[in-house]
């Protein structure tokens, strides 16, 4: 799906200049324009399709942007399962936007391959209280040390748990497993089965649909003390005690006769509201963004839902979750417009425009601040999120990242489905994995 916002106006280059010096973001407006007259003409892509954020951009930030500058913006936004491939062929016959959005996995490859414009130039210019307030999020936008990324928002999901459900197990919902251990001992109380043994009611349930797999081994893998790839990304450090030791719990959740879930690669993350397991009282457990916790608290308030901190495996130093830098903004770096690029990437990350985006689509804040508004105050699932932001890891920016994900997905499937030991499956795919980070170094 393509979605096209046609632009409105065209405004002369003398315009764009006189309203970009009143331009009222944060901080200063970055580093003086490199020479040339503007068209005063932007185009932007960004990921997805979520209506919301499509209403959201399209009919309230860009045309106060437009208002403020006097330029045009063409947005159009397309599905995530897309964007790469039309990204490639864009830049192949330079019809590239001058922004565009995407995940942090793909940052790597696209500076490696040199598509996007170097902006820690533009970020030092910021004020000291705006690069403070945004250093978090922006960690996650860097490659070796060079902010290329601007993330919107932070990301990470958690483990939310039905509080009834517990209830009637006999558990206490005010005091949730700490560590991975219990969490299993208490799904083995929460999981239902009908007469013939089938689970009918998942006492926890992870994501194990493709790239979900390689998502939820990360997150387990990271609570047992391992990590994916060695400190300087040169090669695989996940064929470990503690990969197989994440490997085998999460395979567990699915086999055998203590089995504590059903739908093994399923994919409910991007399940419509109504028919999330929690809503649908097929699940006790499951793992959230906070986007979707939201949707389901709002469409269904009479669900007691809690969120749960990251559990750690027994032994580990601390537990952790999949996050941190969400999807953000890049330019183009044949785009003739970069100045005013950065201004369209600094307006959108402004403290009004900032919240006003993060506010209407869900998410968490990129700014640190933010958890002392309203929003985060009045919202206890935002609460939470924004709590467990210092134990939110993030997949490696290192070129081959995608390639890299999809190899160990594709091992992990196979230790699920229980065709290899996690063991086998870790260690052939380390042996892989370390042939494509070789090869894109």
């Amino acid at each position: 799906m393509v979605v096209v916002i046609r632009p409105r106006r065209v405004a002369t280059s003398a315009v764009v200049v006189a309203s970009a010096l009143a331009l009222s973001a944060c901080g200063s407006a970055g580093p003086e324009p490199s020479g040339g007259e503007s068209s005063g003409e932007l185009s932007v892509w960004f990921p997805g399709t979520n209506q919301t954020e499509i209403d959201l951009v399209t009919e309230q930030i860009v045309p106060a942007f437009e208002e403020e500058t006097g330029a045009t913006v063409e947005v159009t936004f397309l599905d995530w399962g897309d964007m790469s491939t039309k990204l490639n062929a864009a830049f192949a016959g330079g019809t590239a936007p001058d922004v565009f959005g995407h995940g942090p996995a793909a940052l790597a490859d696209f500076v490696a391959n040199e598509r996007v414009e170097p902006l820690t130039e533009y970020v030092d210019r910021l004020s000291a209280e705006d690069q403070d307030d945004l250093a978090d999020a922006m960690s996650g936008g860097q490659v070796n040390g060079t902010q290329f990324l601007i993330p919107l928002s932070l990301q990470g999901s958690l483990l939310v748990y039905n509080a009834d459900d517990f209830v009637e197990a006999g558990l206490d919902p005010a005091n949730p497993p700490a560590t991975w251990e219990d969490v299993y001992d208490v799904a083995s109380d929460l999981t239902v089965r009908d007469a013939s043994g089938t689970i009918v009611r998942s006492g926890l349930l992870l994501p194990s649909q493709p790239i979900g797999r390689q998502q939820t081994f990360a997150f387990l893998l990271h609570s047992a003390g391992g990590q994916q790839l060695t400190d300087d990304g040169a090669e695989a450090a996940f064929a470990s005690d503690e990969g197989q030791r994440a490997l085998d719990y999460f395979t567990q959740l699915f086999s055998g006769s203590d089995a504590v879930s059903a739908g093994l690669g399923a994919d409910y993350s991007n399940a419509p509201t109504a028919q999330q397991p929690l809503v649908l009282g097929t699940a006790s457990i499951t793992l959230l963004s906070p986007n979707s916790m939201q949707q389901v608290v709002t469409a269904y308030p009479e669900l007691d839902l809690r969120v749960m901190m990251p559990p750690k495996f027994e032994g580990a130093d601390d537990g952790h979750a999949l996050g941190g830098a969400g999807p953000g903004l890049m330019i183009n770096a044949d785009s003739a417009e970069k100045d005013l690029a950065w201004q369209f990437i600094q307006y959108m990350i402004s403290p009004d425009t900032g919240a006003e985006y993060t506010q209407g689509i869900g998410a968490i804040p990129a700014r640190a601040s933010a958890a002392s508004t309203p929003y985060v105050q009045d919202n206890p699932v935002l609460q939470a999120f924004v709590e467990a932001a210092p134990l939110y890891v993030t997949n490696p920016n290192v070129p081959g990242w995608v390639q890299v994900r999809d190899t160990m997905d594709k091992y992990i499937e196979q230790a699920l489905n229980e065709t290899t030991s996690a063991r086998d499956a870790l260690d052939r795919a380390a042996a892989d994995v370390d042939k494509i980070l070789e090869a894109n170094r």
